[in-house]
């Protein structure tokens, strides 16, 4: 992996090349990743460089044998480790090191535009503990006690590191402050409240930038030809900065469509109620059939229903608000979004927001999602009257 295929700020990725090339890179860094970002991309990028036999001054030469290794994560100095659990394949003390063939494979196959979820669905995983364990810890310490394969570097990328199992982060502690040298190590999160400050006050922390609707529809547009620039524009809307999100939207934009499609008839029925008109015009039937279909689909989705409603209450407020410069939405949504336009008021909009946010929690905590969904909307209806 080259920095020239890493989506990422460029002038992220030239200060990471000036601190090699100036001697200043530091042993321990953390790399604090956006969602949907190729933060895993980078780290590879870097170490790819760190180790590279001919290295130019904005990239790594691509064609050295190391670099060749690193093309296929098989470089013996690269040392990945992840959130594992037991699997099929591991029924007992799992580690990285087992599941490494199955970690590259799923890397490679999805261009490192990989996140938690879909890695530990491709473990079968989504109802276990996945962490980087104990063992993971002391295969670490092994291998720093070692000579590199090939007198150069040595690269620990800790990807998920905030899954670091809280009982085996102190075994690091010593590693990360003192390494040996020739020692470099990249932890990567999205969370860093989750990971123990003993942990982050012994690295050099490098922010990722959010990727723009921008950087996102253009990428859209390289990896799928067929799509029209006005649907990456869309997409990159809805991505709202997360590419594997956009990757998900543009291989499957029949439902997202289908989500606006029921946001639509829930906040129809809610405006009928607000102007108090007939019951038969407030439709209650339809929308608990939509609420009905929403659960149906699973959690995952329940929760992206939920974050649909909490964009497209803030694209209202900022409708009402003669602020066209701050609304970001799809074609699609411009039509529904006119349909709410001075309907609802500020302090109405505050209120439904907090609501949503509180139904996302009780969906996340795993409470029952019919409950949720219909005393959500009964106190949607009467935040509106």
């Amino acid at each position: 992996m080259q920095f020239k295929d890493v989506l990422a700020d460029a002038a992220l990725k030239q200060k990471l090349v000036d601190l090699v090339r100036s001697g200043r890179a530091a042993h321990a860094q953390f790399f604090l990743a956006q969602p949907g970002s190729h933060a895993l991309a980078l780290a590879v990028a870097y170490g790819q460089y760190l180790c590279c036999e001919n290295p130019g001054e904005h990239d790594s030469c691509g064609e050295c044998p190391s670099c060749k290794q690193y093309a296929k994560l098989s470089h013996p100095d690269l040392h990945l480790y992840f959130p594992n659990c037991i699997t099929k394949s591991v029924k007992k003390d799992p580690d990285s090191a087992q599941l490494a063939p199955e970690f590259k494979e799923f890397v490679l196959k999805n261009d490192f535009h990989v996140d938690i979820q879909s890695w530990l669905s491709e473990l079968d995983g989504e109802n276990k503990q996945a962490t980087i364990n104990t063992r993971d810890c002391s295969d670490i310490l092994h291998h720093n006690n070692m000579r590199s394969h090939q007198d150069g570097y040595k690269v620990y990328i800790l990807w998920c590191v905030d899954r670091l199992y809280h009982l085996a982060a102190p075994k690091l502690l010593k590693t990360l402050e003192e390494p040996e040298s020739k020692s470099v190590f990249i932890l990567i999160s999205e969370e860093p409240d989750k990971i123990l400050n003993t942990i982050l006050s012994r690295t050099q922390l490098v922010k990722i930038p959010r990727l723009t609707d921008a950087e996102i529809a253009q990428m859209l547009q390289t990896s799928y030809p067929d799509l029209s620039a006005e649907d990456a524009t869309d997409i990159a809307v809805l991505s709202e900065g997360n590419y594997n999100k956009a990757i998900h939207i543009a291989t499957d934009n029949e439902e997202q469509l289908l989500m606006l499609q029921q946001f639509e008839t829930v906040f129809d029925s809610l405006v009928a109620f607000a102007m108090r008109q007939p019951l038969e015009k407030v439709q209650y039937e339809q929308t608990q059939e939509v609420f009905n279909e929403v659960i149906g689909k699973g959690r995952e989705y329940q929760k992206q229903f939920l974050q649909l409603m909490l964009r497209m209450l803030r694209n209202i407020l900022m409708q009402n608000s003669h602020n066209p410069g701050m609304l970001k939405v799809t074609h699609q949504e411009q039509s529904i979004l006119a349909k709410y336009q001075n309907v609802l008021r500020l302090k109405q909009i505050s209120t439904m927001v907090e609501l949503c946010n509180q139904a996302a929690y009780h969906v996340t905590r795993n409470g029952n999602s019919s409950l949720i969904f219909t005393d959500l909307y009964f106190q949607l209806a009467k935040s509106v009257q």
